[in-house]
């Protein structure tokens, strides 16, 4: 589909799945050689990164273990600036490799709050991933060690991102017009 409607806005392809794909894969090349000889523990952040993080899984060729954690700093099509959490970590993390899952990384507000809890955890290293980062948009210091792809400050859904509830079992990814 070239255009999509969700509620009351209108969206047009942006990312076609299968330039994810070859994306996702990438990344996961480069977790691969990074990573060798560690069992990392990665951490999807939900809702929105459990595609990306399932098919991240699927590509890396090593031992890990995965948990999911809910955070919430959205409503509608803006962040509130204010991260809530909604289901926390329930694993020791100490001295483990940690490779946070992140569905997209815009200010960079949800991604600086949980690395500073997890960091209190005690863990060996913290790296991130994110499936998009929107460099323009990103206020904070905390590295995004593995993009999949850089995007502009646009409103998106689709491969897991939504707008209020709707729009994440989309295969591509579409921009707000």
């Amino acid at each position: 589909m070239e255009s999509i409607q969700i509620h009351n806005k209108s969206f047009r392809l942006y990312i076609r799945a299968e330039e994810i794909k070859t994306a996702v894969k990438a990344v996961a090349k480069r977790i691969n050689t990074d990573l060798k000889g560690k069992k990392p523990l990665f951490l999807a952040v939900l809702n929105g990164s459990f595609i990306y993080a399932g098919d991240l899984l699927r590509e890396l060729g090593m031992e890990c273990e995965i948990s999911f954690v809910k955070l919430a700093s959205y409503e509608g099509v803006s962040s509130t600036g204010k991260v809530k959490e909604l289901i926390g970590l329930d694993r020791d993390i100490r001295g483990r490799t940690i490779v946070v899952i992140e569905d997209i990384v815009d200010t960079g507000v949800t991604l600086e709050t949980l690395y500073h809890q997890l960091n209190m955890g005690g863990p060996a290293e913290i790296r991130t991933t994110a499936l998009l980062f929107k460099p323009d948009a990103y206020t904070k210091q905390i590295k995004v060690d593995y993009p999949a792809i850089e995007v502009p400050n646009d409103f998106l859904v689709g491969y897991g991102l939504d707008y209020d509830g709707l729009g994440r079992n989309l295969g591509d990814i579409y921009k707000a017009v």
